[in-house]
Protein backbone atom coordinates (compact mmCIF):
# COMPACT_ATOMS: atom_id res chain seq x y z
CA UNK A 1 0.00 0.00 0.00
CA UNK A 2 2.94 2.37 0.45
CA UNK A 3 4.17 1.82 -2.96
CA UNK A 4 0.76 2.46 -4.47
CA UNK A 5 0.65 5.91 -2.48
CA UNK A 6 4.23 6.87 -2.89
CA UNK A 7 3.36 5.89 -7.35
CA UNK A 8 0.44 8.48 -7.48
CA UNK A 9 2.12 11.07 -5.23
CA UNK A 10 4.72 11.06 -7.73
CA UNK A 11 2.18 11.39 -10.89
CA UNK A 12 0.18 14.05 -9.28
CA UNK A 13 3.47 16.40 -7.99
CA UNK A 14 4.86 15.81 -11.50
CA UNK A 15 1.60 17.32 -12.85
CA UNK A 16 2.32 21.00 -14.36
CA UNK A 17 0.55 23.97 -16.46
CA UNK A 18 2.03 25.21 -19.76
CA UNK A 19 -0.01 28.08 -19.28
CA UNK A 20 0.29 31.01 -17.32
CA UNK A 21 -4.17 31.44 -17.80
CA UNK A 22 -6.47 29.38 -18.39
CA UNK A 23 -8.18 29.81 -22.23
CA UNK A 24 -12.13 31.03 -22.22
CA UNK A 25 -14.01 28.92 -24.77
CA UNK A 26 -16.51 31.40 -25.51
CA UNK A 27 -15.69 35.20 -25.96
CA UNK A 28 -18.27 36.19 -23.88
CA UNK A 29 -21.72 34.59 -22.24
CA UNK A 30 -21.83 30.55 -23.35
CA UNK A 31 -25.43 29.24 -24.42
CA UNK A 32 -28.19 29.89 -22.40
CA UNK A 33 -26.25 31.25 -19.88
CA UNK A 34 -26.47 34.74 -17.55
CA UNK A 35 -23.44 34.70 -15.24
CA UNK A 36 -19.94 33.37 -16.18
CA UNK A 37 -18.60 32.24 -13.20
CA UNK A 38 -15.17 29.85 -13.56
CA UNK A 39 -16.73 27.38 -10.80
CA UNK A 40 -15.97 26.95 -7.18
CA UNK A 41 -13.69 23.96 -5.57
CA UNK A 42 -15.38 21.56 -3.04
CA UNK A 43 -13.58 21.06 -0.12
CA UNK A 44 -10.67 17.74 -0.62
CA UNK A 45 -11.77 14.61 0.80
CA UNK A 46 -9.68 14.15 3.60
CA UNK A 47 -9.72 10.28 2.84
CA UNK A 48 -7.98 10.62 -0.48
CA UNK A 49 -4.28 10.07 -0.90
CA UNK A 50 -3.23 12.21 -2.53
CA UNK A 51 -6.41 14.32 -2.57
CA UNK A 52 -8.68 15.30 -5.80
CA UNK A 53 -10.13 18.59 -7.00
CA UNK A 54 -13.84 18.55 -7.63
CA UNK A 55 -15.01 22.17 -9.11
CA UNK A 56 -18.74 23.16 -9.01
CA UNK A 57 -20.90 25.78 -10.73
CA UNK A 58 -19.06 26.25 -14.03
CA UNK A 59 -20.58 28.65 -16.19
CA UNK A 60 -17.64 30.15 -17.85
CA UNK A 61 -16.11 26.98 -19.50
CA UNK A 62 -12.03 27.56 -19.61
CA UNK A 63 -9.22 25.49 -20.86
CA UNK A 64 -5.55 25.08 -19.11
CA UNK A 65 -3.09 24.35 -22.07
CA UNK A 66 -0.15 21.84 -21.58
CA UNK A 67 1.65 22.02 -24.78
CA UNK A 68 4.62 19.06 -25.07
CA UNK A 69 8.12 19.54 -24.11
CA UNK A 70 9.18 17.89 -27.78
CA UNK A 71 6.12 18.68 -29.66
CA UNK A 72 4.79 16.23 -32.33
CA UNK A 73 1.93 17.85 -33.88
CA UNK A 74 -1.05 15.87 -32.60
CA UNK A 75 -3.16 17.54 -29.75
CA UNK A 76 -6.29 16.30 -27.58
CA UNK A 77 -8.85 18.10 -25.72
CA UNK A 78 -9.44 16.49 -22.69
CA UNK A 79 -13.06 15.70 -21.45
CA UNK A 80 -12.70 15.14 -17.51
CA UNK A 81 -15.40 13.64 -15.62
CA UNK A 82 -18.05 14.52 -12.58
CA UNK A 83 -21.41 13.27 -13.52
CA UNK A 84 -22.08 16.54 -15.69
CA UNK A 85 -22.42 17.94 -11.54
CA UNK A 86 -18.64 18.67 -11.19
CA UNK A 87 -15.54 18.55 -13.01
CA UNK A 88 -12.40 16.62 -11.65
CA UNK A 89 -9.52 18.79 -13.71
CA UNK A 90 -6.73 16.93 -12.50
CA UNK A 91 -7.26 12.86 -12.01
CA UNK A 92 -9.29 12.96 -15.02
CA UNK A 93 -7.35 16.00 -16.48
CA UNK A 94 -3.83 17.36 -16.28
CA UNK A 95 -2.47 13.80 -14.92
CA UNK A 96 -3.37 12.43 -18.57
CA UNK A 97 -2.06 15.11 -19.98
CA UNK A 98 1.07 14.99 -18.38
CA UNK A 99 1.18 11.17 -19.81
CA UNK A 100 0.31 12.54 -23.01
CA UNK A 101 2.80 15.08 -23.10
CA UNK A 102 5.51 12.23 -22.56
CA UNK A 103 4.33 11.02 -25.95
CA UNK A 104 4.62 14.22 -27.97
CA UNK A 105 1.07 15.03 -27.51
CA UNK A 106 -0.45 18.40 -26.67
CA UNK A 107 -3.46 18.36 -23.95
CA UNK A 108 -6.20 20.59 -23.19
CA UNK A 109 -7.77 20.33 -20.62
CA UNK A 110 -11.79 21.36 -20.61
CA UNK A 111 -13.57 22.23 -17.52
CA UNK A 112 -17.16 22.73 -19.02
CA UNK A 113 -20.48 24.47 -17.84
CA UNK A 114 -21.69 21.97 -15.11
CA UNK A 115 -25.09 21.55 -13.72
CA UNK A 116 -26.85 21.12 -10.36
CA UNK A 117 -29.30 19.05 -12.65
CA UNK A 118 -26.52 16.76 -12.76
CA UNK A 119 -27.06 13.84 -15.47
CA UNK A 120 -30.47 14.69 -16.47
CA UNK A 121 -29.88 17.72 -18.87
CA UNK A 122 -26.13 18.48 -17.60
CA UNK A 123 -24.52 16.65 -20.89
CA UNK A 124 -26.03 19.36 -23.32
CA UNK A 125 -24.16 22.12 -22.10
CA UNK A 126 -20.96 20.36 -21.71
CA UNK A 127 -21.27 18.85 -25.11
CA UNK A 128 -21.75 22.59 -26.71
CA UNK A 129 -18.57 23.67 -24.88
CA UNK A 130 -16.81 20.18 -25.94
CA UNK A 131 -17.47 21.33 -29.93
CA UNK A 132 -16.75 24.64 -29.60
CA UNK A 133 -12.97 23.95 -27.67
CA UNK A 134 -12.53 21.25 -31.02
CA UNK A 135 -13.42 24.21 -32.96
CA UNK A 136 -11.54 26.92 -31.32
CA UNK A 137 -8.17 24.70 -30.83
CA UNK A 138 -8.43 24.05 -34.52
CA UNK A 139 -8.49 27.49 -35.54
CA UNK A 140 -5.59 28.41 -33.52
CA UNK A 141 -3.10 25.00 -34.64
CA UNK A 142 -0.63 27.15 -36.28
CA UNK A 143 -0.30 29.52 -33.09
CA UNK A 144 0.80 26.10 -31.20
CA UNK A 145 2.55 24.23 -34.14
CA UNK A 146 -0.52 21.62 -34.35
CA UNK A 147 -1.47 19.55 -37.39
CA UNK A 148 -5.45 20.19 -37.56
CA UNK A 149 -5.55 16.87 -38.61
CA UNK A 150 -4.44 15.11 -35.60
CA UNK A 151 -6.49 16.83 -33.16
CA UNK A 152 -8.32 14.26 -30.62
CA UNK A 153 -10.49 13.62 -27.57
CA UNK A 154 -10.21 12.11 -24.73
CA UNK A 155 -12.93 11.45 -22.37
CA UNK A 156 -13.21 10.14 -18.73
CA UNK A 157 -16.33 8.93 -17.13
CA UNK A 158 -19.20 11.49 -17.72
CA UNK A 159 -16.46 13.12 -20.13
CA UNK A 160 -15.87 10.09 -21.73
CA UNK A 161 -20.19 10.38 -22.74
CA UNK A 162 -19.72 13.69 -24.02
CA UNK A 163 -16.54 12.76 -26.40
CA UNK A 164 -19.14 9.66 -27.47
CA UNK A 165 -22.10 12.09 -28.11
CA UNK A 166 -19.44 14.36 -30.01
CA UNK A 167 -18.30 11.33 -32.00
CA UNK A 168 -21.91 10.39 -32.84
CA UNK A 169 -23.21 13.91 -33.67
CA UNK A 170 -20.76 14.44 -36.68
CA UNK A 171 -20.41 17.97 -38.02
CA UNK A 172 -23.63 18.80 -36.38
CA UNK A 173 -23.45 21.61 -34.43
CA UNK A 174 -25.46 21.46 -31.56
CA UNK A 175 -25.81 25.63 -30.81
CA UNK A 176 -26.34 28.56 -32.95
CA UNK A 177 -22.95 29.56 -35.27
CA UNK A 178 -21.05 32.39 -33.24
CA UNK A 179 -18.29 33.65 -35.25
CA UNK A 180 -16.44 32.17 -37.57
CA UNK A 181 -14.40 29.91 -35.28
CA UNK A 182 -17.86 27.79 -35.57
CA UNK A 183 -17.07 27.51 -39.14
CA UNK A 184 -14.06 25.34 -38.28
CA UNK A 185 -14.87 21.58 -37.53
CA UNK A 186 -15.14 20.06 -34.76
CA UNK A 187 -14.67 16.63 -35.63
CA UNK A 188 -12.06 14.94 -33.89
CA UNK A 189 -9.18 12.16 -35.60
CA UNK A 190 -9.23 10.30 -32.77
CA UNK A 191 -11.13 9.49 -29.56
CA UNK A 192 -10.14 7.40 -26.37
CA UNK A 193 -13.05 6.78 -24.04
CA UNK A 194 -11.59 5.43 -20.02
CA UNK A 195 -14.94 3.97 -18.50
CA UNK A 196 -17.38 6.12 -20.55
CA UNK A 197 -20.27 7.11 -17.75
CA UNK A 198 -23.79 5.73 -18.26
CA UNK A 199 -23.81 5.45 -22.14
CA UNK A 200 -26.47 1.89 -22.29
CA UNK A 201 -30.22 2.32 -21.39
CA UNK A 202 -31.53 -0.89 -19.75
CA UNK A 203 -34.89 -0.14 -20.43
CA UNK A 204 -34.26 -0.04 -24.13
CA UNK A 205 -31.62 -2.55 -24.63
CA UNK A 206 -29.45 0.27 -26.44
CA UNK A 207 -27.07 2.99 -26.52
CA UNK A 208 -28.67 6.01 -25.07
CA UNK A 209 -30.43 8.55 -27.36
CA UNK A 210 -28.17 10.66 -29.41
CA UNK A 211 -25.63 7.52 -29.62
CA UNK A 212 -26.18 6.21 -32.73
CA UNK A 213 -22.66 5.29 -34.38
CA UNK A 214 -22.01 7.07 -38.11
CA UNK A 215 -20.15 5.30 -40.90
CA UNK A 216 -17.46 7.71 -40.98
CA UNK A 217 -17.35 7.73 -36.97
CA UNK A 218 -13.36 8.62 -35.86
CA UNK A 219 -11.37 5.92 -34.65
CA UNK A 220 -11.78 4.88 -30.72
CA UNK A 221 -9.72 3.71 -27.53
CA UNK A 222 -12.16 2.56 -25.20
CA UNK A 223 -11.59 1.29 -21.60
CA UNK A 224 -13.97 0.22 -19.37
CA UNK A 225 -14.42 -2.39 -15.70
CA UNK A 226 -16.32 -5.68 -15.75
CA UNK A 227 -17.23 -4.56 -12.33
CA UNK A 228 -17.66 -0.76 -13.02
CA UNK A 229 -20.98 0.03 -11.59
CA UNK A 230 -22.01 2.27 -14.67
CA UNK A 231 -22.05 -1.00 -16.98
CA UNK A 232 -19.51 -1.91 -19.63
CA UNK A 233 -22.71 -2.42 -21.99
CA UNK A 234 -22.98 0.66 -23.38
CA UNK A 235 -18.82 1.17 -23.93
CA UNK A 236 -19.36 -2.34 -25.46
CA UNK A 237 -22.03 -1.50 -27.59
CA UNK A 238 -20.35 1.56 -28.71
CA UNK A 239 -17.34 -0.66 -30.28
CA UNK A 240 -19.97 -3.24 -31.79
CA UNK A 241 -21.12 0.15 -33.53
CA UNK A 242 -17.72 0.88 -35.03
CA UNK A 243 -16.76 -3.08 -35.47
CA UNK A 244 -20.07 -3.23 -37.57
CA UNK A 245 -18.63 0.36 -39.79
CA UNK A 246 -15.28 -1.31 -40.07
CA UNK A 247 -13.92 1.55 -38.32
CA UNK A 248 -10.28 0.70 -36.43
CA UNK A 249 -11.24 0.78 -33.02
CA UNK A 250 -10.44 -1.38 -29.88
CA UNK A 251 -12.09 -1.86 -26.68
CA UNK A 252 -10.71 -3.19 -23.36
CA UNK A 253 -12.70 -4.63 -20.34
CA UNK A 254 -10.53 -5.70 -17.20
CA UNK A 255 -12.01 -7.94 -14.75
CA UNK A 256 -11.97 -5.13 -11.92
CA UNK A 257 -10.63 -1.64 -11.13
CA UNK A 258 -14.22 0.10 -10.52
CA UNK A 259 -15.02 3.47 -11.52
CA UNK A 260 -13.09 6.64 -11.48
CA UNK A 261 -9.62 5.92 -11.19
CA UNK A 262 -8.02 7.99 -13.82
CA UNK A 263 -4.31 7.38 -14.51
CA UNK A 264 -3.67 6.20 -11.05
CA UNK A 265 -2.94 2.13 -9.91
CA UNK A 266 -5.82 0.11 -8.18
CA UNK A 267 -4.89 -2.10 -5.83
CA UNK A 268 -5.37 -5.89 -6.82
CA UNK A 269 -5.90 -4.75 -10.32
CA UNK A 270 -4.34 -3.87 -13.52
CA UNK A 271 -6.35 -1.16 -14.97
CA UNK A 272 -2.93 1.18 -14.72
CA UNK A 273 -2.02 -0.61 -17.56
CA UNK A 274 -4.17 0.89 -19.77
CA UNK A 275 -2.05 3.76 -20.37
CA UNK A 276 0.47 1.32 -22.34
CA UNK A 277 -2.45 -0.12 -24.73
CA UNK A 278 -3.56 3.15 -25.60
CA UNK A 279 -0.08 4.57 -25.95
CA UNK A 280 0.76 1.68 -28.54
CA UNK A 281 -2.74 2.12 -30.36
CA UNK A 282 -2.03 5.99 -30.56
CA UNK A 283 1.26 5.10 -32.34
CA UNK A 284 -0.44 3.01 -34.91
CA UNK A 285 -2.85 5.38 -35.69
CA UNK A 286 -0.21 7.48 -36.75
CA UNK A 287 -0.85 10.14 -33.72
CA UNK A 288 2.46 9.80 -32.05
CA UNK A 289 4.57 9.90 -35.12
CA UNK A 290 6.56 13.07 -36.62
Amino acid sequence: MKTLVVMTLTLVTSTRLFADEPLNVWPDLAPGETTRLIGEKLPYIETEIPPVTRVVNITRPTMTVHIAPKPNGSAVVILPGGGFAKVVPDKEGTEAAEWLNKQGVSAFVLSYRTSEAGPAVGWKGALQDAQRAMSLIRSRADEWGLDPQRIGLVGFSAGGQIAARLLCAGEKLTYDRLDEIDAVSHRPDFAVLIYPWNLYDPKADALVDGLAVPSDCPASFIVHTDDDGSTSLGAVMLYAGLKKHKIPSALHVYHNGGHGYGLRPVEGSQISSWTDHATHWLETRGVLGE
